[in-house]
């Protein structure tokens, strides 16, 4: 599949725009190797590694530009190669519609990220131990579980959730910074409140929280976070496909990024960069032998 670099932008800049957000970055440095396209959800799990990937991609030459976009349009932008590839592909369970619709379109690298879980989470004070336990504590959570974008695969489950228990408590969709403020909120009068969860995230290292316990397995066993590229990128790119192959760290070096990106006035390209130089022994396990 061979696309158009200018059409490929133009369409992508689209995509952005009707998703709300866009962050197009080059680098001056770049060789002459080409531009690689990264799409990406505004998560702060996959703000963290899209952003560490292009320092990798930089630092091996080419010029890298990001494009914040809706799951959907995430994975579409791969399929249809308007985006080259993703690294924040949550499977087998969140992403697992987006994967059925264009999984014969798109290249599975296999994961880049171990350990991951989604589900319900509340302040570790909570009396609250079991999602079959909310309805009888529904007053003081005020009727509703705080989520985050409507779009969200965490958001489809967590429908169901409410199905399956019968629960009396409404979702509330938001964002991921609304989901992380009414946290913050309720902690601070040490209140009650739910929120939809995954890990790895940084509110885990800054409260202590815990998840529910989910006896009907809605939101299944354990994740994983897959790299997806497009048809053909490996025969036009073959260094940056192998780059994004072996591409692989722990939810504990994720989790340093994410800390770094909570910081006031930060710049999570910068702490990739930041984060990138400090740790050159594991990248240069994902560079190709020169």
């Amino acid at each position: 599949m061979n696309k158009h670099p200018m059409n490929r932008r133009i369409r992508l800049a689209g995509l952005a725009l009707a998703a709300g957000t866009a962050l197009a970055a080059g680098s001056a440095q770049a060789q002459e190797k080409g531009s690689v396209h990264l799409a990406y959800v505004e998560w702060s799990s996959e703000v963290a590694s899209t952003n560490v990937v292009r320092a990798v991609l930089e630092q091996a030459g080419y010029e890298v530009e990001m494009t914040s976009l809706s799951a959907a349009a995430m994975w579409q932008a791969v399929a249809t190669g308007d985006a080259d590839a993703i690294v924040a592909a949550w499977l087998p369970t969140t992403h697992a519609d987006y994967l059925e619709r264009v999984g014969d379109e798109v290249v599975d690298l296999g994961p880049n990220l171990d350990g991951t879980k989604l589900g319900l989470v509340v302040p570790a004070y909570s009396e609250v131990d079991s999602i079959a336990e909310l309805n009888d504590h529904a007053d003081s959570f005020n009727g509703e579980i705080i989520g985050i974008d409507p779009g969200a695969g965490l958001m489809g489950l967590t429908e169901e959730v409410v199905d399956t228990y019968d629960l009396d408590l409404a979702l509330r969709s938001g964002s991921g910074a609304t989901m992380t403020a009414a946290l913050q909120s309720a902690i601070q009068n040490e209140e009650d409140v739910v929120v939809t969860g995954w890990t790895p995230h940084w509110k885990f290292a800054r409260w202590d929280l815990k998840y529910l316990e989910d006896p009907e397995n809605v939101y299944g066993g354990a994740e994983q976070i897959h790299t997806i590229a497009r048809q053909g990128l490996e025969e036009e790119m073959p260094e940056a496909y192998a780059i994004l192959d072996a591409f692989e760290w722990t939810p504990e070096q994720m989790g340093e990024v994410m800390l770094m990106n909570q910081e006031e006035g930060a710049d999570p390209y910068e702490n990739a960069k930041q984060w990138v130089e400090e740790n050159q022994d594991l990248v240069q396990e994902w560079l190709p032998e020169s």
